[in-house]
């Protein structure tokens, strides 16, 4: 999410106390500002990064209001893609059709109890099952859809400044849940967010055991993760996602004081001593084009004010294979990428949020013939 686009008007402090590897959830004094890093704004144009550009199959309509943050895909009984987005300024749920773009109405009010949103980031879609990052309840909300209803929440005693999910179905109705947790060390005399000293970070990623069973939810916390080495650290955390089949865990770093990048992490939440460091705005939303072979692709975005840069790399090595832009996608928080067919995007589409106000889509085809990647699936 950016750190750039939208700050409250008032001023706010958090203070947190935290020990390295805790399980506990530090006591936030206020409520929490988005980690801040301030300067002007990165630009691509005269940048002189090498790159291709795509051009957007459709561009949602513009919603400033919204503050737009994350996107993910769900399949209806009839096929059809409802393309979800997280809008963090109106707490709720935007509905779009996955293959047009046309708004299909929202979901959601703002507030605290069942159904309600405040501050909503990260989302995931699983099944029939929706799971919401909410910022500023400190919690994950889980929904039945296509009605949207709640099922429950988990994380509240343990999530400070929760961002980003990624899960993983582990047996029926069971999952293996991952959040980044940007909890902040106060600000400076500049009104900047802090990061915690290294020994604190032994926390970023909280590791939930979920069940859903008949229409009942059940969630532990199972560990934190985070290495606290100067290489390996998660200064500002936000996106991550991981890769069974090559038992891998990106995570972006979001921190431009120290370098923004993308860590190579492990399923057991260890930091495996690899970053990309390609990035030069800001590392934020990961996807990966993941092949039953265990082959594929991982898009990384680097939020570019103007255009925003994806970054494809090799799924199994982590090769950099190339660069794209939109024509008009830039400032991306989320991203989500819908490897199945649909009517409109047979070989799969790829959804990039732009300039918190709407959601962009790509056709896979196009990035294929781009970058000359495999336009689908070994059989």
């Amino acid at each position: 999410m950016s750190r750039f686009a939208f700050r409250p008007a008032f001023a706010v402090v958090l203070a947190v106390g935290i020990l390295a590897g805790c399980a506990g959830r530090p006591v936030a004094t206020a409520p929490a500002s988005e980690p801040d890093q301030g300067g002007a704004d990165p630009l691509l144009a005269g940048s002189g990064i090498a790159h291709v550009v795509v051009g957007e199959a459709f561009v949602t309509p513009a919603t400033p209001d919204d503050n737009v943050d994350s996107p993910a895909v769900w399949i209806d009984a009839a096929g059809r893609p409802l393309l979800l987005a997280t809008a963090k300024a109106s707490g709720r749920l935007k509905i779009y059709d996955g293959d047009s773009g046309a708004p299909l109405g929202d979901r959601g009010t703002p507030g605290t109890g069942v159904g309600q949103f405040d501050r909503p980031n990260g989302i995931f879609v699983i099944g029939d099952l929706a799971f919401v990052v909410e910022r500023d309840n400190h919690r994950v909300q889980v929904l039945r859809l296509p009605a949207f209803a709640s099922l429950g929440s988990f994380g509240e005693g343990d999530l400070v400044q929760p961002y980003g999910l990624w899960l993983q179905e582990t047996a029926p109705g069971r999952y293996d849940v991952l959040v980044s947790d940007a909890y902040m060390a106060g600000t400076d005399a500049h009104g900047e967010d802090v990061a915690p000293p290294l020994s604190a970070l032994g926390a970023r990623i909280k590791r939930y055991a979920v069940e859903v069973d008949a229409g009942r939810l059940r969630a532990r916390l199972t560990g934190t993760h985070g290495d606290t080495t100067e290489a390996g650290a998660i200064r500002i955390p936000e996106s991550l996602w991981g890769d069974p089949a090559n038992g891998r865990l990106l995570v972006a770093e979001e921190d431009t004081a120290t370098g923004t990048a993308v860590r190579d992490y492990g399923l057991d939440g260890r930091f495996r001593g690899r970053t990309l460091g390609l990035f030069k705005a800001q590392a934020e939303g990961i996807a990966l084009w993941a092949c039953g072979d265990g082959s594929g692709y991982w898009i990384a975005t680097d939020q570019f004010k103007d255009r925003s840069l994806f970054h494809v790399f090799d799924r199994r090595t982590l090769e950099h294979l190339g660069a794209f832009a939109g024509r008009v996608t830039g400032n991306t928080d989320g991203v989500w990428l819908h490897a199945g067919a649909t009517p409109r995007f047979p070989d799969g589409a790829f959804y990039a949020v732009h300039d918190d106000q709407a959601v962009a889509a790509f056709d896979w085809r196009d990035i294929a013939r781009g970058l000359s990647l495999a336009p689908r699936c070994p059989n």
